[in-house]
């Protein structure tokens, strides 16, 4: 068969997937095989133990319904191996997390329904978890959650990490921290632009840019906790780019701390009243700003009609 993405980001769109199945030893029952192009399970803590092939709990279940069905109808034991396949799949698996995760040789099989969900955050989601598991399962006591490559290379440099200890956390911060709440790492590193932390700290827990915005007088407050200048003229207040402040601050890890200690007081606790009422503050500010550019109808004799300042 051919597997159909349908409109999901997915590198196996396309791709080739083979079944060969073949009669089993008596008794045997339904015996799974990593043929080319589909990776073997290396490290513990995913669904599949060390040792089996790279297909997952779900589509071993469907796969097993098929055979009894089939079995049922012709008078077989069922006792089969089933030989899954994907031409080049060795390649594609390059392009995914499998390596991190433990994952050698190809792609995994994975699927919960069997049906496509077009741009379907769960995957990824998923893939964070599984990723959470894995480090748990290997005795990793420090695990870094980044938003992008960048990062990523920067916390794994900074505290010369393993690749198990890397999360493709992308925007998901709140999807990463709520499940290591319930499934706990002694220590945890959020790593990300300027940007993305300064929202993170101010509550949210969807880094996208389409959820919400950086509130440069937050930005402020935190950088001055970590020392940074308290005038109206700080870098930081000014309509610039947010990494502009930072680089100008005294020590950038000072800001580091600041953050640090933000989160441990509870100032950006996500569905605290503190924090409702910090968004509810900056809605207003921004409801404000809009109506000082909007241009009015009518201005009052002797005084000039000003236009609105071009947006940035």
């Amino acid at each position: 068969m051919i597997k159909d993405a349908g409109d999901d980001p997915d590198v196996t769109h396309g791709a080739l997937v083979l079944a060969t199945v073949r009669r089993g030893a008596a008794g045997s029952g339904v015996q799974f095989k990593a043929g080319p192009g589909v990776g073997t399970v290396t490290l513990p803590g995913l669904p599949v133990p060390p040792g089996e092939p790279a297909i997952n709990p779900v589509p071993r279940k469907m796969m097993r319904a098929a055979i009894a069905e089939v079995a049922r109808a012709l008078g077989h034991p069922g006792d089969v191996e089933i030989e899954i396949a994907i031409p080049h799949g060795e390649e594609m698996a390059a392009k995914t997390l499998n390596a991190r995760l433990g994952i050698v040789g190809g792609l995994s099989i994975l699927g919960t329904t069997g049906v496509v969900i077009p741009y379907s955050c769960a995957a990824w989601i998923a893939s964070i978890h599984n990723g959470i598991d894995v480090a748990r399962a290997t005795g990793l006591t420090h695990v870094a959650g980044a938003t992008g490559r960048t990062s990523e290379a920067a916390v794994k440099a900074l505290y010369d990490l393993p690749e198990t200890a890397l999360l493709d956390m992308g925007d998901f911060v709140g999807g990463t921290l709520k499940y290591l709440r319930t499934h706990p790492v002694p220590r945890v590193t959020i790593a990300g632009g300027i940007a993305k932390i300064t929202k993170l700290a101010q509550g949210m827990l969807d880094l996208h840019s389409a959820r919400g915005r950086v509130e440069l007088g937050a930005l402020a407050e935190v950088a001055r906790e970590g020392g940074g200048s308290q005038g109206p003229g700080a870098p930081y207040r000014r309509r610039q780019h947010h990494a502009g402040g930072l680089r100008r601050l005294p020590r950038a890890k000072a800001f580091t701390s600041a953050m640090k200690w933000r989160s441990a007081r509870g100032k950006s606790r996500p569905g605290s009243s503190r924090a409702r009422r910090h968004r509810s503050r900056h809605r207003d500010l921004r409801s404000r700003r809009k109506a000082r550019r909007t241009v009015p109808a009518e201005s009052s004799p002797g005084k000039p009609v000003h236009a609105a300042p071009p947006k940035r």
